[in-house]
């Protein structure tokens, strides 16, 4: 059973660097990949986090844009603002995404992160950063305000994702608010929609075409049989 909770937490006070050095030593003898979390002078440190993608709407991207290649990424071309063409499509049902971010990288931040990772092109508005926990047999989703830090809350749960982990989601409110859509982007998702009609049409066409012949075979042999 799933059930989301929107209640905020309060925010205890921020720890000493003493204390993150500990929590962050016991976090790491958890670890049992290389994704370690490393302290800085400064008091701050780095880490990684996964995210799964759980969007269950499509998302509007540059058309005909090949995927960026690292050369890209380093010299930060966003290849969105090549092209003014847009398409829409579905990007796979839970889909993780794992991100080295820092202990000042916020919740809005990881969420522009991976539209852009992904170049889609939507206002991240849209979206909602939710903590994903276990308990009593219930997977709790709670939303994250966009101020919150993931990495400190990850440093916090410990490396298992079956205690915590982060998922990405369409920012509910209720109804879908349809305004917020561009013409193009409603244009798309009826394009889409219609074809998947067509091709559940054609699914349920195919079921009932192979049940027919398979009745006729047996009513075939039934006639050949004596008596």
């Amino acid at each position: 059973q799933n059930v989301t909770q929107t209640v905020e937490e309060e925010k205890p006070e921020p720890p000493t660097i003493q204390e993150i050095k500990q929590k962050i030593e016991k976090y790491n003898a958890k670890v049992t990949n290389c994704l370690l979390m490393k302290l800085n002078e400064d008091g701050t440190y780095t880490g990684f986090i996964k995210v799964h993608l759980k969007l269950r709407r499509p998302v509007t991207v540059p058309a005909g844009i090949r995927p960026q290649s690292i050369y890209d990424a380093l010299k930060e071309v966003n290849l969105a603002d090549i092209t003014d063409k847009r398409t829409s499509f579905y990007l796979p049902l839970d889909a993780i995404k794992q991100l080295h971010i820092s202990s000042t990288t916020t919740v809005s931040e990881v969420i522009q992160g991976l539209l852009k990772k992904f170049m889609v092109v939507d206002n991240p508005q849209k979206f909602a950063l939710f903590k994903e926990m276990r308990k009593d047999g219930q997977v709790l989703f709670q939303k994250l305000p966009l101020t919150e830090y993931p990495l400190y809350l990850r440093l916090l749960a410990g490396p298992d994702t079956d205690v915590l982990s982060f998922v990405l989601k369409e920012n509910e409110t209720g109804e879908v608010e349809w305004d917020a859509f561009s013409i193009p982007e409603l244009q798309n998702f009826l394009m889409i929609l219609d074809k998947e009609e067509k091709d559940k049409i054609q699914q349920v066409h195919r079921k009932y075409e192979r049940f027919k012949q398979r009745l006729q075979q047996t009513l075939k042999e039934a006639r050949g049989k004596p008596g």
